[in-house]
């Protein structure tokens, strides 16, 4: 499964702001400064930083030294509040699961994918990104025979 670049980006900006420690009462990090240190598009933030502030993960800081601050500590943003807050849903194109020329049992994957997508983003904080905590947490998901192949 993919993310779009919307999700992507707005999770690299965010994880620089969290890797300066940009939260709280500290100095506000302008758009400027997060699209030189990550080669982004200083407009496409602006409209990413919109939908941020409007989910609460962000906050501005308007005048002379303004910029953007983390909302809430990194280690209590998830990966998956950040994508949520810019894409229109984490599971893919409501094509994927609602088109009528997709089998039901297809429409259950995609749809189950996306909630394994969710459930692993959700487990990792914007901290765990700066850290380096994210390789080895997938989760294998137990197997609908019972375990164990049979032998011949």
């Amino acid at each position: 499964m993919r993310l779009s670049t919307r999700g992507r980006y707005a999770v690299m900006a965010l994880t620089e702001m969290a890797r300066r420690g940009v939260e709280g009462s500290g100095a506000p990090m302008t758009l400027a400064e997060v699209a030189q240190s990550q080669m982004l598009s200083p407009a496409y933030l602006e409209q990413l930083f919109g939908r941020l502030r409007r989910a609460g993960l962000v906050r501005s800081a308007r005048g002379p030294g303004g910029g953007y601050r983390l909302a809430r500590p990194a280690a209590e943003i998830t990966v998956a509040e950040v994508v949520d807050a810019v894409e229109d849903t984490i599971a893919g194109p409501p094509e994927a699961t609602e088109s009528p020329g997709v089998p039901t049992e297809q429409r259950d994957l995609w749809r189950e994918l996306g909630e394994q997508v969710r459930l692993f983003l959700s487990a990792i904080s914007l901290q765990d990104v700066v850290d380096g905590r994210t390789l080895g947490r997938a989760v294998p998901v137990p197997s609908a025979l019972g375990g164990e192949e049979e032998g011949g």
